[in-house]
């Protein structure tokens, strides 16, 4: 599901990948998130997929159980554990979010995903929401955590026949790369989680949003 272009783009730009967290523009939604996401997560073990290098999972590993931190990328679990994280709580690993591995159930119960749910395609993301519940099992807390569209920030350089859009980027080597990035509304999530989620509930802020629920 996720493209050979996307995981080129992050694999270049990984030294560079928390920067975004470094604008000041974002501290308030950040202070906010950090908050929230720290309460949800409090007591449980949690499956954290595409961890980048593990901004978040620093915040999870405050309240939580346990952490397994997990990404595609070699480059983004070697950064991540330059952090110095509390080994008796989180431990890395790389897994394909989109190509998870038998064995899963009754192993956690709660899957973060961060900056990762506006590369999914449109077309596959109840089917994906199918895959975790029967990979990890019913009624486990689910949070995913991504972007807003920002007006002027992002321009969207085509739309293909289901309604994904792209983006050009460059990367830090000079390469261009076409970026799929689907930017949701409220009302768009509602629809694409109801059938496979219940307790939904959706934090938008400026430049973030949250959702929260529990897998049917």
């Amino acid at each position: 599901m996720i493209t050979n272009q996307l995981t080129q783009y992050y694999a270049v730009n990984a030294d560079n990948y928390d920067q975004v967290y470094a604008n000041e523009e974002r501290f308030d939604d950040l202070d906010d998130l950090q908050e929230m996401v720290a309460e949800l997560f409090t007591g449980h073990k949690v499956l954290e997929l595409g961890c980048g290098t593990a901004y978040w999972t620093d915040l999870i590993a405050e309240t939580a159980e346990s952490v397994y931190a997990t990404d595609i990328l070699q480059e983004m679990i070697d950064l991540a554990e330059t952090r110095g994280l509390d080994e008796d709580i989180v431990t890395f690993g790389v897994m394909d979010a989109f190509d998870l591995p038998e064995g899963l159930q009754g192993q956690y119960t709660a899957v973060f995903i961060g900056n990762l749910w506006r590369h999914v395609r449109r077309e596959q993301q109840e089917k994906y929401l199918k895959t975790l519940r029967a990979k990890l099992g019913k009624d486990i807390l689910l949070v995913v955590l991504d972007e807003s569209q920002i007006d002027g920030e992002v321009v969207i350089a085509r739309t293909d026949a289901d309604g994904n859009t792209y983006q050009i980027v460059t990367a830090d080597d000079g390469e261009r790369y076409e970026i799929m990035t689907n930017y949701l509304t409220d009302s768009t999530l509602r629809k694409r989680f109801a059938d496979r989620a219940r307790q939904i509930k959706i934090e938008r802020m400026e430049h973030y949003f949250l959702l929260s629920c529990r897998l049917k």
